[in-house]
């Protein structure tokens, strides 16, 4: 089937629409504060062999990954009837880490399956060895919490992942929305198939190929390297080697360390995401986010390291703060083909805060500096061209890199938790310096109310956010104790740990700035 422009754009959009209305779904009816307050969830659609069709714009690490989610389903899952989901969030079965709950549905018109509906949610507490199903000390996945293999979603599994939380309520209340959001969107996707017919979709994943092809024919041949390490993981390494042929692009990760035996691995899918999100974002950000677009690529990950874990690995830091580096070094390969694409290192991390005391558990990451940017065309009054190129500043206080969540309002997050907010401001001066500076990054302070667990899983606490272009690196972050919220006691914690708070007790996070692009002018 062969479409015109305007056809296929407007079914592009109706497609994106689907996936964007099965999050707003998911928002309002879920109970979580970091799922209704947060938006941590993603949704996306997929053609009936489960490849990739749409997206909206969640969250990156969640949507890269997911295709290897929908493969799983399938595969464990292939009599799934009309009307039935399917259920789980095993890293080693194409999930990620285990708070991340995915429900896939099949979609069928006529009695014929079109297509796959599915959405990812960040469930703050699956059991575990701490709060937060991130324990910082873990060295096995079954420390983590319960690990669901892809199941039918039953009242009997989803009363197990209930029973195995902290907080069953919030774990049965964002499982219900999931699978709301899902019946919205194959209702959508049903009606649309059943007007138009389903040959529109497999032209849809082709147009997808289509414009990648034209994006790498932009690109200049070559092989281009870069490495970068995990603070948190002993200076593990991340190395990767990009290479570029025709309409062929390979990212090669041989080269990294293997993995650890605390929990800054990452599973196979997370890397693919990061993978593909470095190179969306560098080629042509207004390439559909298809099945088609990743064609042309190749992800080499040697088993046993650090961006490809196997198991009994740990691996709840990996989609949070490995698939950050995974980011970070394919940018720094890419700068090397195209330096005007390329922004300085954003802060590298996602500063993730879990506290979490008899029936409540918090959860949330913290913003941080974006790099600054090469010079962009912007429009100027009063100049005769209209147009100039500069170098563009990094946002300060912003989500980067393989996360596009919200912060969580002070209000709501003090009106769920026994927790308060002392403090919430820009850190001024932590970004790097250049041409264009990096942004900085926040100050939060987090004072307990009642006796909690509190743990912290960071990065970029010793290295820092590299600039590029002769811009500085932007500042590293830190994390602090204050015992009763007294200065004079503060005791710097490192990038990973569980501590028990008392009533009063004060958690400090600062965190890093953007990389600045430029030499800055003396």
């Amino acid at each position: 089937m062969t479409l015109d422009p305007a056809t296929l754009q407007v079914l592009i959009a109706r497609l994106d629409g689907i996936a964007g209305e099965m999050g707003a779904v998911l928002q309002r009816a879920a109970f979580s504060p970091n799922i209704r307050e947060r938006a941590d969830c993603s949704a996306a659609l997929f053609t009936a062999s489960g490849e990739l069709l749409a997206q909206a714009e969640h969250v990156p690490v969640h949507l890269g990954s997911m295709p290897a989610s929908v493969a799983a389903a399938i595969a464990a899952c292939p009599t799934v009837g009309d009307g039935e989901q399917v259920v789980l969030n095993d890293p080693f079965a194409g999930g990620t880490h285990i708070n991340d709950v995915t429900v896939v549905m099949p979609c069928f018109v006529r009695a014929g399956l079109v297509g796959w509906v599915a959405n990812r949610a960040h469930h703050a507490d699956v059991g575990g060895m701490a709060p937060g199903s991130m324990p910082p000390d873990a060295t096995e996945a079954v420390q983590e919490g319960l690990r669901i293999p892809p199941v039918p979603l039953t009242p009997v599994v989803a009363e197990i992942l209930a029973a195995n939380s902290r907080s069953p309520l919030e774990r049965s209340g964002d499982l219900d929305a999931q699978a709301g959001a899902n019946r919205v969107g194959v209702a959508r996707l049903s009606a649309l198939v059943a007007a138009t017919g389903a040959g529109v979709l497999d032209e849809i994943v082709d147009y997808g190929q289509r414009r990648m092809d034209a994006a790498l024919d932009a690109l200049p041949n070559g092989s281009w390297a870069f490495e970068d390490v995990l603070d948190s993981a002993g200076g593990a390494r991340v190395a990767v080697r990009v290479t570029k042929r025709g309409r062929a692009i390979e990212f090669d990760f041989t080269g990294t360390s293997a993995q650890v035996p605390g929990n800054v691995n990452a599973v196979l899918a997370v890397t693919v995401s990061a993978v593909s999100w470095a190179l969306r974002s560098v080629t042509d950000p207004t390439i559909p986010a298809n099945g088609g677009a990743l064609r042309p690529l190749r992800v080499v990950a040697p088993p046993g390291t650090v961006v490809s874990a196997v198991p009994p690995a740990a691996v709840g830091a990996g989609n949070v703060e490995v698939s950050q580096r995974v980011a970070d070094v394919c940018l720094g390969a890419l700068a090397q083909a195209v330096p005007d694409r390329v922004p300085a290192a954003g802060q590298g991390t996602m500063n993730n805060v879990m506290a979490g005391g008899g029936d409540w558990v918090y959860y949330e990451t913290v913003g941080g500096g974006q790099g600054g940017r090469p010079p962009h065309v912007v429009a100027l009054d009063g100049r005769r061209d209209g147009i100039a190129r500069v170098p563009v500043a990094g946002q300060s206080g912003i989500h980067t890199g393989m996360t596009n969540t919200r912060n969580t309002p002070v209000e709501a997050l003090e009106r769920s938790y026994p927790l308060r907010v002392l403090r919430y401001s820009i850190r001024r001066g932590s970004g790097g310096r250049g041409v264009a500076p990096g942004g900085d990054g926040i100050i939060k302070d987090l004072q307990a109310l009642e006796p909690c667990t509190v743990s912290l899983v960071t990065e970029r606490r010793q290295s820092r956010p590299w600039g590029l272009a002769g811009g500085e690196p932007g500042a590293a972050g830190e994390n602090w104790l204050l015992p009763d919220g007294d200065e004079t006691r503060a005791r710097r914690l490192p990038a990973k740990i569980t501590v028990e708070l008392a009533v009063g007790d004060v958690i400090r996070i600062l965190t890093p700035g953007g990389g600045g692009w430029g030499t800055p002018a003396d």
